[in-house]
């Protein structure tokens, strides 16, 4: 069995509920604060560890509160964290989120995040059927450094480039699989695209984004369940019927469950299967990275679909 080598970002969720979304300019009376462990890399790093892969996080933190929080309950995870690295020249990664009716709103600020360097992937302990996990809340160079040692190894690379930006696309020739939802989709492929599109929609964009023939990208779709490009085979994951409580962490959970079981050795169509109903999960929990389910849990529904 290979492992999960997360590169990422380590934030505190500063979670503010409400009734509605205020307008521009408007003020609503909320119902309470929450504080959840999150961060892109942290999330995805807890769902591959928490379904059962050896799993290790490379990131930063500053030297505060909510580093040393951060550091504890991803230990607490069973994540592997003697890569994450303290610094003093930033605070800690912080998200502001608002939650109403289920969906949510998100500010990042970076912090440490952004001081996460080349040299600190330089050594990440990469070998042949581990996967590399990244998404773009660090700097480019560093996923870049990152990817290119993990080819070196033989690993598998994901990226899910969120926050949707655009990038060099020499990025993507470092990249197996690519895991995005139809916002990202449509900034990297420069094209407007809706939820509601047809499902060719998406893959005909999927397909104007491919390097090459043997890249795979997955498309993820909230309620609808998932789309997949591979091997110039478009697979269609469908989606699960449950009460969404909390989406916030759903598409980092169908990464960190996708690359987990990868590294098991399972098939790509098994893997976003997986990955599909590990989300749907998370979804019904508040919170990012301690909404992210376990390997026992998912068994559990898998045995009744």
């Amino acid at each position: 069995m290979g492992r999960v080598v997360v590169a990422g970002s380590i934030n505190m969720d500063v979670v503010a509920t409400a009734e509605r979304h205020p307008r521009v300019g408007e003020t609503v009376a909320g119902h309470e604060v929450l504080y959840f462990p999150g961060g892109k890399g942290a999330n995805q790093a807890v769902a591959a560890s928490k379904l059962g892969a050896p799993t290790m996080l490379i990131g930063r933190i500053g030297v505060d509160a909510f580093g040393a929080q951060l550091r504890t309950f991803l230990a607490a995870q069973g994540v592997d964290v003697s890569f994450v690295q303290q610094t003093a020249a930033a605070h800690t990664g912080t998200a502001l989120i608002t939650v109403a009716s289920a969906d949510n709103t998100i500010v990042v600020i970076g912090g440490a995040n952004a001081h996460l360097t080349v040299d600190d992937v330089s050594s990440a302990p990469l070998a042949r059927g581990d996967v590399a996990v990244s998404q773009l809340e660090i700097p480019l160079a560093t996923i870049a450094a990152f990817f290119t040692r993990a080819r070196a190894t033989g690993a598998t690379t994901i990226l899910n480039p969120a926050p949707a930006v655009a990038f060099d696309h020499a990025l993507l020739g470092l990249v197996d699989i690519l895991v995005l939802n139809e916002t990202e989709l449509g900034v990297l492929a420069g094209t407007e695209l809706r939820d509601s599109d047809e499902d060719a929609t998406f893959i005909d964009a999927a397909r104007r984004l491919r390097v090459n023939k043997t890249q795979i990208i997955c498309v993820t779709l909230g309620r609808r369940g998932a789309l997949a490009l591979a091997d110039d085979t478009p697979l269609v994951i469908p989606g699960h019927a449950v009460t969404a409580v909390d989406t916030t962490g759903a598409g980092d959970c169908f990464v960190g469950a996708l690359a987990a079981r990868l590294a098991e050795g399972a098939a790509i169509r098994d893997a976003l299967d997986y990955a599909n109903l590990a989300a749907s999960i998370c979804v019904q929990r508040m919170g990012a990275a301690p909404s992210m389910p376990t390997a026992v849990e998912v068994g559990a529904v898998l045995k009744t679909v």
